[in-house]
C-alpha cells in the first residue's frame, strides 16, 4: 500500500480546516468476474459487474494494548486476544479482497499492563513511538477514532502518543473550544476525514471514490476522566456531532460515509449524551455504515436479538451494515460493501456483515486458536513485550498481612477485603460531583478462589511483603469492570441474604455439621464491606439458587448495623461492586442492572493495580466486620487448602481448631459456633 500523508492533518484546526482529505493509492490485488448477483454470494466471493466494486471494510476495537496474544497478569500466554492474531486474518483478508480497508474503533491506548507500562513507568520521550501506534503502522491501518480509555492517563501522553501515526486519528464531539454548533468546535483531533480511494470494478477498470470518515467516544468521558479533561475539553452528544457534520462531509464530496462509533449498541430513542448510541446513530440520513465498540461483545450475534432497529440476522442497524469485532483482538470486524456508480455518484447496493474470531471455544471450555500469530506485529513491539513482563513481575507495592483466601468462606478475609477497598477508593473518587456523592457507600466483594471444585490448591495467596502485577490476577480472576448500584437498606440485607445461601443449614447443640453447600459457588458468597452483621446458621435460606424468597419468614442476617447503630431499612446506600453482579449475575436483590448509577470504563483489577500503587503499601487486615451468631453447644466442619495451617492464627471473628484431614487433599476444620 502506498500512503500519502495528508498536509493539512494536524492536531487543531480552524473552521476553513474542519477536515482533512487523505489520497490513498492501493496497489491491485486482482478481481473477480462477475458471474452472479452479490445477494446470491458469500461475502468472501462476491461478485461485481462493470460499474460495481466489492469494499471489504475491516475494523479492530477495544483492543486495549493487547497486541501480544499474552495476559500479563496471569503471565501466559493466550489463544484468545491479540492483535497479531487478529493480523493474520487482516493479511488474508487483502489478499484475497480486491479493495478493502482497515479501521480501528478506538480503546487502543490502555488496558493491560504494557499500557500502564508506558504511561506511568517509561513515559513517551520526544522522538518515541508507543508500541501501540508501532503496531498499527506495521499492519498499515487507514484511520482509527478516539475511545474513552485513550483520556486514562491525561490529554498530554495522549497526544504524545499519537505522534507517529501513519493514519488519522479522528473524533468529532471531543473539542477545546465550543462554537455556535459543532462544526464551529475546535475539536481536539480532527473530527472527520475524507479519503481518496482508487477501487477496481468487476471488470478490472480502476476508479475513484471518496470514503468519508467520522469518529465518535461515549460523552461520559468527562466523568470518567473528569481529573484530566474538566476544564481542557468538552464532549459533546454524539448524535447531535454527527448531525451536524454528515452533510459537510457530504459537501466536500464523500460518497460513502462510515461511521467509526466507539459506542455500544443500546437503545433506539435517542437521548442527550447517551453513552451507547449507535443505534440512533445509524439512523442518521448519510451514513452508510456503522463500526460498532466499546460494549466488548459481538455483532451480529445474538447478544443483540430482539433488539428494535437491531437485525442480528442481517447484521444491520436500521437496515445499515454494522458490526462489532469484540474486544482485545479476540475478532476482526468484516462489512462488505457493494457500490455502484451511477452518473458519476457511488451508492451502497448491497452489503454483509460478520465478526471473525480468532480462536474457538471447545466442550470442555478449552480454547483453540483458528489463526497464528503475525510475526512482523510480534516482531515491532517485542522489545516492549519484553519490558512489560520484567515490569509485571517485579513489585509495584507491599502488603503487610498475608493476602490469602483459606478461610474467605468462614470469616472476614483479607483477599476480599483488599478487592473492597480498592472499589471504595475509586468509586469515591468517580461520584464526586454527582448526585449520588453524599450516599452512604458500601463495598461487595467475592472470594474467587476458595478450594472446591478447583482443588486444594485453588486458593490466593500472596504473603507479606512484596506485591507485583501479576499478582493481582491472584486476586481477582476475571475481567470485570467496576459498576455502583443504589439500593434501600432492606435491599442491603437481603443482599446479604442471599450471599448467606453458601451455608447449610445447621442444627443447634450438635456437633460436626458440614457447614458448606457444594454446589454454591464461592463467587457469589458476597461480603460488603461498610457494615457489620451476624449469619444465624440456624434459619433456612431466605433465597433459593436464582434468587427467589422461598423462606419470608427466615432471616439468616442479624445484628445487621451501619456506624454503630441498626441499619435503617428505608435509607438509601450505593454498593460499589461489579459489572456481573450489578447486571444481574447472581441473581441478588437490589442488582438486576435497574439500580446501576455509576458504569466504571475500568476493571477492577486494573483498579486494584492503581490502589496499590497510590497506597504505596497495603493493610489489607480483615476488620471481622462479619461473623456467625453465637449457638453453643453447636460446631460445622469446613475443608479448606492444606496450607491454612501457616495463617489459621491470624483469623478473627472465630474459634477455629483442626479437625484431621478432608477428601482430595483438603484439611478439615472444626468451628465452635
Amino acid at each position: 500500500m502506498d500512503y500519502i500523508r495528508c498536509t493539512r492533518y494536524r492536531m487543531s484546526h480552524s473552521k476553513e480546516n474542519m477536515g482533512c482529505t487523505m489520497s490513498i493509492a492501493f496497489n491491485r490485488r486482482g478481481f473477480l468476474a462477475a458471474t452472479a448477483s452479490f445477494a446470491a454470494l458469500h461475502p468472501f466471493s462476491a461478485n461485481a459487474v462493470a460499474n460495481q466494486a466489492h469494499l471489504r471494510v475491516m475494523e479492530t476495537t477495544d483492543l486495549h494494548m493487547h497486541i501480544w496474544p499474552y495476559d500479563y497478569y496471569a503471565d501466559r500466554e493466550r489463544d484468545t486476544m491479540g492483535l497479531a492474531r487478529a493480523a493474520s486474518i487482516v493479511r488474508e483478508i487483502r489478499s484475497e479482497a480486491t479493495n478493502s480497508v482497515l479501521y480501528d474503533n478506538g480503546d487502543f491506548l490502555q488496558g493491560n499492563p504494557m499500557g500502564d507500562y508506558m504511561a506511568y513507568e517509561r513515559g513517551m520521550k520526544d522522538g518515541d513511538m508507543h508500541p501501540i501506534i508501532t503496531a498499527l503502522n506495521t499492519l498499515e491501518f487507514d484511520a482509527s477514532t478516539l475511545g474513552n480509555h485513550e483520556f486514562n492517563y491525561g490529554l498530554d501522553f495522549l497526544m504524545k502518543s499519537l505522534v507517529g501515526a501513519n493514519f488519522p486519528v479522528i473524533s468529532a464531539n471531543v473539542s477545546k473550544e465550543l462554537g455556535a454548533d459543532p462544526t464551529s468546535d475546535v475539536t481536539l483531533v480532527p473530527p472527520y476525514v475524507v479519503m481518496d480511494k482508487e477501487i477496481v470494478d468487476g471488470i478490472g477498470q480502476t476508479h475513484q471514490i471518496r470514503i468519508g470518515l467520522i469518529g465518535f467516544v461515549p460523552p461520559q468521558i468527562m466523568m470518567w476522566d473528569r481529573r484530566h479533561l474538566e476544564g481542557n475539553v468538552h464532549a459533546r452528544d454524539i448524535v447531535d456531532a454527527a448531525r451536524a457534520y454528515v452533510p459537510v462531509m457530504k459537501e466536500q464530496g464523500a460518497d460513502v460515509i462510515i461511521a467509526l462509533s466507539h459506542s455500544g449498541i443500546g437503545a433506539a430513542r435517542h437521548a442527550e449524551f447517551m453513552g451507547n448510541a449507535s443505534v440512533p446513530l445509524a439512523a442518521i440520513e448519510g451514513i452508510d455504515a456503522v463500526l460498532s465498540g466499546h460494549h466488548h461483545n459481538v455483532f451480529p450475534s445474538a447478544t443483540y436479538a430482539g433488539r428494535p432497529a437491531v437485525d442480528v440476522t442481517n447484521g444491520t442497524i436500521h437496515g445499515k451494515p454494522a458490526v462489532m469485532a469484540g474486544f482485545w483482538g479476540s475478532h476482526l470486524g468484516v462489512i462488505d460493501l457493494m457500490l455502484e456508480t451511477s452518473g458519476g455518484e457511488w451508492r451502497v447496493v448491497g452489503h454483509s456483515s460478520e465478526a471473525r474470531p480468532i480462536s474457538k471455544r471447545n466442550e470442555d471450555r478449552s480454547t483453540t486458536a483458528l489463526v497464528e500469530s503475525d510475526q512482523a506485529v510480534l516482531d515491532s513491539v517485542a522489545d516492549m513485550h519484553d519490558a512489560t513482563l520484567a515490569y509485571v513481575r517485579r513489585a509495584v507495592g507491599k502488603t503487610s498481612a498475608p493476602l490469602h483466601s483459606y478461610f474467605a468462606l468462614v470469616a472476614d478475609d483479607p483477599s476480599v477485603q483488599i478487592v473492597s477497598r480498592a472499589q471504595v477508593w475509586y468509586v469515591t473518587e468517580m461520584l464526586k460531583g454527582t448526585e449520588f456523592e453524599g450516599l452512604p457507600l458500601l463495598s461487595a466483594a467475592a472470594p474467587f478462589k476458595a478450594g472446591g471444585r478447583g482443588g486444594p490448591e485453588y486458593y490466593t495467596d500472596v504473603p507479606v511483603g512484596d506485591v507485583a502485577i501479576k499478582n493481582v490476577a491472584d486476586l481477582y480472576l476475571y475481567p470485570n469492570t467496576v459498576r455502583a448500584v443504589k439500593v434501600t437498606g432492606q435491599q442491603v440485607k437481603d443482599w446479604l441474604e442471599r450471599s448467606a445461601g453458601i451455608f447449610n443449614q445447621v442444627t443447634p447443640g450438635k456437633d460436626g455439621q458440614l457447614l458448606l453447600n457444594p454446589d454454591f459457588p464461592s463467587y457469589n458468597f458476597d461480603v460488603i464491606d461498610g457494615v457489620q452483621y451476624k449469619i444465624d446458621l440456624s434459619q433456612p435460606s431466605r433465597f433459593n439458587s436464582r434468587g427467589e424468597l422461598i423462606a419470608s419468614d427466615s432471616h439468616r442476617i442479624v445484628d445487621l448495623t451501619y456506624n454503630g447503630g441498626p441499619l435503617d431499612l428505608e435509607a438509601e446506600f450505593v454498593i460499589a461492586t461489579n459489572n456481573y453482579r450489578a447486571s444481574g449475575g447472581g441473581y441478588f436483590p437490589g442488582a438486576d442492572g435497574s439500580t446501576i448509577v455509576f458504569e466504571a470504563p475500568d476493571t477492577n483489577r486494573d483498579v486494584i493495580v492503581r490502589y496499590i500503587v497510590d497506597q504505596g503499601t497495603i493493610d489489607p487486615a480483615a476488620d471481622a466486620n462479619w461473623t456467625f451468631k453465637e449457638l453453643p453447644g453447636t460446631s460445622v466442619l469446613f475443608d479448606t487448602g492444606p496450607k491454612s495451617v501457616d495463617v489459621v492464627s491470624d483469623v478473627k471473628g472465630v474459634s477455629i481448631e483442626p479437625a484431621g484431614e478432608g477428601e482430595d487433599g483438603f484439611v478439615r476444620y472444626r468451628i465452635d459456633l
